[in-house]
């Protein structure tokens, strides 16, 4: 089956319930995103700073870019001016360098908070008490360019 019908097949099972597909695109060339981006397809996940970077000077510039690997906080100000959804935020540090990248960018950075749901040492995340106690913290209601919109987890064995 061609990118394109894929895409097509799942739009159609998707419907228009407010669903979003995010087209990932680890490990692909450019060329075969962009198969998809002229199919509509406009959302794109990437688990690689360095590859998303790559793919972004690359691509058109209306792609909604997403973050879905680990990020560490060292390469958050290759995605800062461009990166519309981090959804694997596990740390107060981690939100801290994005507020900081995000404010050298004057924009606003929306994530995900990524809690540890897996029984598995190699995931990464929050746990339940600590994405709470880290919510109501008074450090994280300094920041101003950070905004969480929702929570992620990876389950074992993914």
């Amino acid at each position: 089956m061609s990118i394109a019908d894929n895409i097509s097949n799942l739009k159609k099972e998707i419907g228009n319930g407010g669903v979003k597909l995010i087209a990932v695109s680890k490990t692909k060339p450019a060329e075969v995103l962009l198969e998809a981006y002229n199919t509509g397809q406009r959302v794109f996940g990437e688990n690689n700073v360095q590859e998303l970077v790559e793919k972004h000077e690359q691509l058109p510039k209306d792609i909604e870019w997403h973050l879905i690997g680990h990020l560490q906080t060292n390469k958050v100000k290759y995605i800062a001016p461009f990166i519309s959804l981090i959804h694997s935020v596990d740390s107060l540090k981690l939100l801290q360098e994005i507020e900081k990248q995000a404010a050298k960018n004057n924009r606003t950075i929306d994530c995900l908070l990524q809690i540890y749901i897996a029984d598995e040492e190699t995931k990464f995340g929050l746990g339940f008490d600590e994405a709470i106690e880290l919510l109501r913290s008074e450090e994280f209601s300094t920041l101003k360019n950070v905004r969480i919109v929702g929570l992620m987890g990876i389950a074992t064995n993914t």
